[in-house]
């Protein structure tokens, strides 16, 4: 004869419903937790980055005369900002070289810290080598762009060595106050923020994927175009980030390497301020940061960084 206690589904019934209690407790535990310490960021953020660019965007929409600025919402300093065709060729500009140089200080970044991480055997000299490739930033970024101009000038050392050498007749004048000079002092100053991600993403690599796709016959190309590159895109994508940041938001580099030949939309941005122009200036602020939010997003989308990161 069976017997069939009455209880039985009630104790199974409790002893599935327990668990489910301490996992949905657990949850709630683990999403204060993430919450606390978020908020501390949130709230500096909220303060040194959130209400300024607020006043920035209200700034944007006032008019403005010789001497004060006027609350009001108009968009003409929107409109005028896009029917100029000086601030359409500065925007050009500034794209111009950010790609220049994120492409420049990609090759450069790349060939470094692969060299640095597959070539460099002992820990020791990569880290050498790693802290010669950082000694010249102890120093400040402007006399570092500044040290170019008497190596670039027309009495320079590289034209007076070209011309010991026989190989020019007459000093090279694209050298200097030039797009070239930019450039060259961009990629001088902002290659580390390349090589530094990208040798962090390789250094992750196990070395036995690149012997094995060796042993399997594949070329050295092969090797980095198949197994390297693709295992260093998250490192790319940020150095990517880091360089094209910096040289949308820079003006000194151009005012000074190119002699005013060439600016940018932060140079033309400063030249507003100086002269009270608020509301324009804060638009073009706008704008910019608008494209460059664009270009990051854009990168983020094509690289998961923070799931590459977790993985």
């Amino acid at each position: 004869m069976t017997v069939i206690d009455p209880t039985a589904g009630d104790l199974a019934a409790s002893s599935v419903s327990v668990p489910d209690a301490e996992v949905e407790h657990a949850v709630d535990t683990g999403e204060v937790a993430s919450w606390l310490q978020v908020t501390p960021l949130m709230i500096l953020l909220t303060l040194f980055f959130g209400l300024p660019m607020l006043v920035v965007l209200a700034v944007s929409f006032f008019d403005f005369d010789r001497t004060d600025i006027i609350p009001a919402f108009i968009f003409d300093n929107y409109i005028d900002l896009f029917r100029s065709e000086v601030t359409l060729r500065l925007y050009l500009s500034s794209l111009k070289f950010a790609a220049i140089v994120w492409a420049v200080t990609l090759i450069l970044g790349f060939n470094i810290a692969y060299f640095l991480v597959f070539h460099v055997r002992s820990l020791l000299w990569q880290i050498g080598l790693f802290l010669v490739c950082t000694v010249p930033f102890l120093t400040s970024n402007i006399i570092r762009m500044i040290s170019w101009i008497p190596f670039l000038g027309r009495n320079g050392i590289f034209n007076q060595a070209l011309e010991r050498a026989g190989v020019i007749s007459h000093p090279l004048e694209f050298l200097l106050f030039s797009d070239f000079a930019v450039v060259v002092a961009y990629v001088h100053l902002f290659t580390l923020f390349m090589v530094v991600p990208i040798f962090n993403s390789m250094a992750r690599i196990d070395k036995s994927l690149l012997e094995a796709a060796r042993d399997a016959g594949a070329g050295r190309f092969r090797v980095v175009a198949e197994i390297v590159l693709p295992l260093s895109k998250t490192g790319i994508a940020l150095g990517t980030i880091f360089v094209v940041t910096l040289v949308m938001g820079d003006s000194f580099v151009v005012r000074t390497m190119s002699g005013g030949q060439s600016a940018s939309v932060v140079s033309a941005l400063q030249n507003e301020v100086a002269a009270l122009q608020y509301p324009p200036a804060a638009a073009s602020a706008i704008i910019m940061v608008i494209i460059v939010t664009l270009m990051v997003a854009g990168i983020l989308r094509l690289v998961d960084v923070r799931k590459e990161l977790a993985g």
